[in-house]
């Protein structure tokens, strides 16, 4: 049964989704200055949520809220997401916070180029202006400034971007049949597994200040990934995604107060045409899903 949709309730849920996940990509990159390898980050990023979850669950006796028939599913989404990760994290590593963050805003604009690719959707000329603007923000963003826009890590955020496109489908319709806190324990516990294979070649040790930002990494991933998933259970992907611009405004204020770092013009030129890109996606989404239900009566 489809869960009640409550249009305000998920648009607050992935405002705050935005500000735990942003709050989660300053730790990653202050992570970084501290020598902390990606691949270890990305490990207690998920097994501090998989053991904070079963031992919540388990307190309060309701380890049957993980049940679930879709295991497969959520083996697909684990390897997408552990992919889109490692991207979007790489991503931070390499780039300011607000750059990496705008070029994720391009994820609406891939998702509309793989609808006409791969389901042959017709593509109006709505979402063919919002995907010539999108491309055109990111030829502006990157520019011929190799400082503020390296190449690797240009490529890394436009593949997180790809992967976010698909993640958001995937999550929608896990959110059909799953609770928010079952998708992210599988996500979690099935990441965490594959990524301690690779820990007796990336681990390190470290110091107080060490433990306490990978701790916080995984505080801020797991609170953000329930809060984000809620989202898409109490609405639709159109409808909650504009929320996720936000994210821009925290990358900076973090990029500022962290590692006093500002967007260069660039960025500043760019981040408009981008948004709007994505902003018209929305619009174009939602006045197609309130024209459905009129098709359908007729």
């Amino acid at each position: 049964m489809n869960p009640v949709q409550r249009p305000l309730h998920a648009l607050v849920l992935r405002l705050l989704a935005m500000f735990l996940l942003q709050a989660m990509m300053m730790l990653v990159k202050l992570g970084g200055v501290h020598g902390i390898p990606l691949v270890e980050t990305m490990f207690w990023r998920q097994a501090i949520p998989t053991a904070l979850i079963l031992m919540w669950l388990a307190s309060r006796g309701q380890l049957h809220r993980l049940r679930t028939e879709r295991l497969g599913a959520h083996a697909r989404r684990s390897v997408m997401g552990l992919t889109g990760m490692f991207l979007t994290l790489g991503a931070v590593r390499l780039l300011p916070l607000s750059e990496a963050t705008v070029l994720g805003f391009t994820a609406p604009v891939f998702a509309t180029v793989l609808a006409l690719v791969l389901l042959r959707e017709r593509v109006g000329a709505y979402r063919a202006t919002a995907v010539a603007l999108g491309f055109a923000g990111i030829l502006i963003i990157a520019g011929p400034d190799r400082a503020a826009m390296p190449l690797p890590g240009f490529l890394v955020g436009i593949g997180g971007a790809f992967m976010i496109a698909l993640i958001s489908i995937q999550l929608r319709d896990l959110g059909r049949t799953e609770e928010a806190l079952s998708v992210v324990f599988y996500f979690s516990g099935f990441s965490a597994i594959a990524l301690a294979l690779t820990l007796p070649w990336t681990a390190h040790a470290h110091d107080l200040a060490g433990w306490a930002i990978l701790g916080a990494i995984g505080l801020t991933g797991l609170f953000g990934q329930i809060a984000l998933t809620a989202a898409l259970r109490y609405g639709s992907v159109s409808s909650v995604i504009v929320m996720d611009y936000s994210s821009f405004v925290w990358a900076t204020m973090w990029g500022w107060l962290v590692f006093a770092q500002l967007p260069p013009t660039s960025t500043w030129a760019g981040a408009p045409l981008v948004i709007g890109a994505g902003l018209i996606i929305v619009y174009r989404e939602h006045r197609l899903s309130l024209q459905k239900p009129v098709e359908s009566v007729s």
